[in-house]
């Protein structure tokens, strides 16, 4: 068995920009426990355990009110921890599952009542062995009402996922907002190609997250405090602020070369929205609108 690694700081500084209440933290994950919710014999990496009660403890230490757990490729379509997590959040989390194509509708609405809203489909062939897109397509007229998307790419594809994207029946929210290199600026090719995807279809979301892993020192970014990562985003939340959305990414899966400090991760907020209005839209507004539609 490979060693376990850990992605996560041990103790995150507490951050100096407090969230408005209700805020949600509306991309992490867990990592089982392993002896409860083994790993998948496919995954591509073996964290350390990182689960629920951790969660839970880092939400309360930087100032937010819920989660959306999204499905780790570690534990490939077994969403058990997924939903482990959230039975355990007393109503404070729903999730994004991963699903095999060949899920049954009576799986789904199990799915849903467990607390799912969304089904993940990733494209980073270093995380899956696969992704086929007629399948992905097909699971994708048969979710549940009120569900979405989610998608997980890199730039370089953004082309030859358009048709892909353009094909689903339900609204879409894009994860990291395609890893655009934010070296680039906020009017470079990789943003601009964002941009216009966004403009084809006004029901597709994206998450402004991930400054540790967009502008990692590692991969030749600024490094904390995240600088490209904040002057490329800024201007794509101000512009479309009604479909962003934010989180953390903990338990920062492979990321334990570059671990980030969550309390800075929380100070990157008001440097992509600016103002109380945008914050509020981003933490708040729109995260309720997908996840507790009928709290809204």
């Amino acid at each position: 068995m490979p060693d376990r690694i850990t992605s996560w700081h041990p103790a995150p500084s507490r951050p100096r920009f407090a969230p408005p209440a209700g805020a949600v933290d509306a991309h992490c994950h867990v990592f089982g426990p392993m002896a409860a919710f083994p790993f998948s014999a496919k995954a591509k990496y073996l964290p350390d355990d990182a689960g629920p009660e951790m969660l839970f403890a880092l939400r309360d230490h930087l100032g937010f009110a819920r989660n959306v757990i999204v499905q780790a490729s570690c534990h490939g379509t077994d969403n058990a921890a997924t939903l482990n997590a959230i039975a355990k959040s007393g109503g404070k989390a729903r999730g994004v599952a991963v699903v095999d194509p060949s899920i049954s509708d009576a799986e789904l609405a199990a799915l849903h009542d467990g607390g799912i809203r969304g089904v993940r489909f990733n494209f980073l062939k270093r995380l899956v062995d696969a992704a086929p897109r007629d399948k992905f397509l097909q699971v994708a007229s048969r979710l549940p009402g009120g569900w979405h998307v989610v998608i997980y790419f890199e730039a370089d594809i953004l082309d030859e996922m358009r048709e892909f994207i353009a094909a689903l029946p339900v609204p879409v929210v894009v994860d990291h907002m395609g890893r655009p290199d934010v070296r680039q600026g906020p009017d470079g090719d990789d943003m601009r190609a964002f941009r216009s995807l966004l403009d084809g279809r006004e029901d597709i979301w994206f998450k402004a997250t991930c400054p540790d892993r967009l502008d990692a020192r590692l991969e030749g970014g600024m490094g904390d405090p995240w600088d490209n990562f904040a002057a490329a985003v800024a201007p794509l939340v101000a512009d479309y602020p009604d479909r962003a959305l934010w989180g953390t990414d903990w338990p920062h899966p492979n990321m334990q070369d570059e671990i980030p400090d969550d309390g800075h991760i929380v100070d990157m907020i008001p440097r992509i929205a600016p103002t109380p209005e945008l914050q509020h839209k981003l933490l708040v507004t729109n995260p309720m609108r997908l996840y507790w539609p009928e709290e809204v």
